[in-house]
């Protein structure tokens, strides 16, 4: 493995973290900037946000969706079992799985499955599809999906 590689898959990670604590903290202009300008973020079932500016309104919706329905002030993302490839000094493909936890327990898991690019002296996300696997029985995007469907 060359250092380029070794570097790619540490700043890749580095992206990946940033995204969580973003996202937790409700910090989303910031994790907007975590995205390419043309990036796509698909979040399931057919919704699929195109650009940093639908990404960041959809987020900034959610906040106040789970504030409003839940009262919750806790959300923990955790992601686990990174793995990336490196396809090209310039590109890069990762999955990992996530579960995330609100102060009410529990609230949902399944997968990323993302492509990187690099963009300057850093790597961001070109994609980010999201494929959830489960919610608990008690949890906000449960709620959240017998609501939209």
């Amino acid at each position: 493995m060359e250092l380029s590689e070794l570097v790619a898959r540490e700043q890749i990670r580095d992206t990946v973290a940033r995204y969580t604590h973003c996202a937790d903290k409700g910090r989303f202009e910031e994790l907007s900037l975590l995205f390419l300008p043309d990036a796509v973020l698909d979040i399931g079932e057919g919704r699929v946000l195109h650009g940093r500016d639908a990404i960041l309104s959809f987020l900034g919706g959610q906040r106040t969706d789970l504030q409003t329905q839940t009262g919750a002030g806790l959300v923990r993302h955790h992601v686990a079992n990174l793995r990336i490839d490196v396809e090209s000094p310039d590109r890069a493909r990762g999955v990992a799985y996530f579960f995330v936890v609100t102060d009410r327990g529990p609230d949902h898991w399944g997968q990323y499955r993302d492509v990187y690019a690099r963009s300057g002296d850093r790597w961001l996300f070109a994609e980010r599809r999201v494929k959830l696997e489960g919610h608990g029985a008690d949890s906000w995007v449960g709620a959240h999906r017998r609501e939209t469907t």
